[in-house]
């Protein structure tokens, strides 16, 4: 294949030669590029039936080039050069690795803390127009960001509706209030696709295209994949890469990201969601972890982790880490994105699970909509140490008095085949240093740590956290804004909305067994340090 290699040592190559001849045998390859909706068993089919679109979308996405081409040229025609996109999970991951890699603007906001939606409100209103991306509209995220730059435009004697673009679903609650209320234009997707696998579809496209990234190469060399992966043929690198997910034995389910120079910054990030979310249910799945070249996962690979290296395109798969299991894998950004769609398809086949599914993502929206509902007065903290309250569920906080205790608390349950999740309900752009606490606590703990950005991680790992093995430990980070921000016309501001995410979603993973901390500062500038210090 022309624009994606892969190679494999180790348990990963050994799964390459177990998995991909039965696959071979059983046509997988053909059968799922004729959109056969059988291939993950009776359970399965009914969804499987509706969510195959992204295997041929190629014709309907390129219909789409020359609306997004004379938009952006409209747009730009009336000085409005700047793209805030409005979206999350899927929505907005591909367009952020999609522009990043063409080197092109683009502000993601997928976020509900108020300096980071505050931020992205206040630059340039004059020069700025909205992508606001979601299936249905009932995203709660997207839905409270619209509302607020609605009004910002409008107070600002800006014509809104001008300035607001629509990327839904046909017939969605959103496609038809979108259509009443005039917005400049509404493109609707391929229903027939996933969040998740919406990469080349409108939601990856639309906001790519018009901050100016080059999407028909894009659809172009995903395309050329697309052609050699119906082959049912051992040399097939889209049942290979799946193979090395989902078929090693025993199963490798921490699967560490490492970026070893492929071009592709937050491509990652993108994959992260696209495993965690297809596969992380019935109490199995693969966990993938973000991490770099120098973490200590891959520094002593457990038993249980599989490395997988992105390497640049044209050049020898690097000798770094070469020893023992390991997968290099690298390619052009349009085929990277549908290989790896295909291949967790595959994986899910080989997990005996549903890839399309996502049957624990709602648990946590139920749990914010009913704490937003009532919005009970908060828990009182189990103590409080130089100002920063501390919470958890019983088994983390008893006999425990001060925050550095408390980390200790939760890492001591950890089980031998566990994992930890630090999960930042904070502004990401003020306070990247934040993610750094990833390798420290992976460090100490000598077991695969992720880190997530709140909320965005729930429309992603999310799903991981509460279908997944029942391994997780929970260290949650949040903070009291200084200023927050009010919703129009919604009875929540989003600093009560960021803290009901978090509440919510620790409640559901209590509500599972999962061990959770909860760290709330109250002054983050200057209880950053000892947060950062009692995490190492």
């Amino acid at each position: 294949m022309g624009a994606f290699a892969l190679t494999a040592s180790g348990a990963a190559l050994a799964a390459v030669e177990s998995a991909v001849p039965a696959l071979v045998k059983d046509r997988f390859a053909s059968r799922l590029l004729a959109k056969d909706a059988t291939l993950w068993g009776a359970d399965a089919e009914a969804e499987a039936s509706i969510r195959l679109g992204w295997i041929d979308l190629f014709e309907g996405s390129r219909a789409l080039l020359p609306e997004i081409a004379g938009l952006r040229a409209d747009l730009h025609a009336e000085g409005v050069d700047r793209i805030v996109l409005c979206g999350m999970g899927g929505s907005s991951l591909a367009p952020e690795v999609i522009t990043k890699e063409a080197g092109v603007p683009l502000v993601v906001l997928d976020a509900t803390d108020p300096d980071q939606v505050r931020a992205a409100l206040e630059e340039d209103l004059q020069r700025t127009a909205i992508v606001v991306s979601s299936k249905s509209g009932s995203t709660v995220e997207t839905d409270s960001q619209r509302r607020l730059f609605e009004q910002a435009f409008t107070d600002a004697g800006i014509d809104a509706a001008s300035r607001i673009i629509i990327v839904t679903d046909p017939g969605s609650p959103l496609d038809e209030a979108s259509r009443k209320a005039g917005y400049r234009k509404v493109f609707n997707a391929n229903p027939e696709v996933g969040g998740r696998y919406s990469a080349l579809t409108a939601f990856g496209l639309v906001p790519s295209g018009l901050a100016g990234a080059d999407i028909g190469t894009l659809l172009d060399d995903a395309e050329d994949s697309a052609e050699f992966l119906g082959d049912d043929d051992s040399g097939n690198v889209g049942l290979q890469l799946g193979a090395v997910l989902g078929g090693t034995t025993p199963l490798r389910d921490k699967i560490v990201f490492a970026d070893a120079g492929s071009g592709l910054p937050g491509f990652a990030d993108w994959v992260e969601q696209l495993i965690a979310e297809s596969t992380g249910k019935l109490g199995t799945g693969l966990l993938p972890v973000v991490a770099s070249t120098g973490a200590p996962e891959l520094a002593d690979v457990a038993d249980d982790v599989l490395p997988v290296l992105l390497a640049p395109f044209d050049e020898a798969p690097s000798d770094e880490l070469t020893e023992g299991t390991r997968v290099t894998v690298s390619g052009s950004l349009g085929s990277q994105l549908f290989v790896w769609e295909y291949a967790v398809a595959v994986a899910g086949r080989l997990l005996g699970i549903n890839p399309f599914d996502q049957p624990d993502v709602e648990s946590a929206k139920i749990a914010t909509r009913g704490l937003l509902d009532e919005r009970p007065e908060p828990v009182t903290p189990a103590f409080v140490d130089g100002g920063i309250e501390v919470r958890g569920t019983e088994s983390v906080v008893t006999g425990v008095s001060d925050l550095a205790g408390a980390v200790a608390s939760v890492l001591s349950q950890l089980p031998s085949d566990g994992y930890v999740s630090i999960q930042a309900y904070m502004d990401r752009v003020k306070y990247p240093e934040l993610a750094a606490t990833r390798n420290t606590v992976a460090a100490h703990a000598h077991r695969p740590v992720t880190f997530g950005w709140g909320p965005r991680f729930l429309h992603s790992t999310g799903q991981f956290h509460k279908g997944g093995p029942a391994v997780g430990v929970f260290i949650q980070i949040t903070e009291i804004p200084d200023v927050d921000l009010e919703i129009p016309e919604r009875p929540f501001t989003f600093g009560q909305l960021i803290q009901a995410q978090a509440a919510g979603d620790a409640s559901v993973l209590a509500d599972h067994g999962r061990p959770v901390l909860t760290i709330t500062l109250t002054d983050a500038e200057t209880q950053l340090p000892a947060l950062i210090a009692a995490l190492s």
